[in-house]
């Protein structure tokens, strides 16, 4: 892995790190990224469980969202676009921090469409995780897990291989006749 490599996946892990739950900018204000867990008055409105968490694979960044919603929220709107808006949003400060904590620009494109899962909590609260991965434009020499492996055999071996003393018996010209 190169030095540049190392220092992006660092930079991005950095910012993540500083979007956590009551974290303050450099002015003492609360941090604002877009999530439900921001509206409202933290000692007085219960508080709304939902965060986000981001992992390197290969040369793609993959962000998780969950949240804690409540089941009319999902049938009152497009639930899929909200999620598109949330996802957004994160990238929107990922970036932004990204760049106040390394002094250059990261490039996310989006690779996909979200993958979203909404499982019952009770009968008044559902539990959400998405995922949606983007492609990291900074990453030079990365590859991508997932594209098919070459053939890269050495010659000396492919010829052992080519051989094939697998498949035959050797041949022992000191072998005794089978007896009857």
């Amino acid at each position: 892995m190169s030095q540049k490599t190392l220092d992006v996946v660092r930079g991005i892990a950095q910012a993540a790190a500083n979007a956590y739950d009551g974290a303050h900018d450099a002015n003492g204000e609360p941090i604002k990224l877009g999530l439900k867990r921001e509206e409202g008055n933290p000692i007085t409105d219960s508080r709304v469980v939902d965060g986000f968490k981001v992992r390197v694979d290969g040369n793609k960044l993959v962000v998780l969202y969950q949240s804690d919603i409540k089941l009319r929220d999902v049938y009152s709107t497009n639930y899929e676009d909200v999620i598109n808006s949330t996802f957004s949003d994160i990238v929107k400060f990922l970036k932004k921090e990204y760049k106040s904590i390394t002094g250059n620009a990261l490039s996310l494109s989006e690779d996909g469409e979200p993958d979203i899962m909404i499982q019952k909590t009770s009968k008044v609260r559902v539990w959400c995780q998405a995922t949606k991965a983007y492609k990291i434009g900074n990453l030079d020499g990365v590859v991508d897990r997932l594209e098919p492996s070459e053939d890269r055999l050495d010659s000396s071996f492919r010829e052992f291989l080519g051989l094939g003393g697998l498949g035959k018996k050797a041949e022992n010209k000191n072998q005794r006749a089978p007896q009857k």
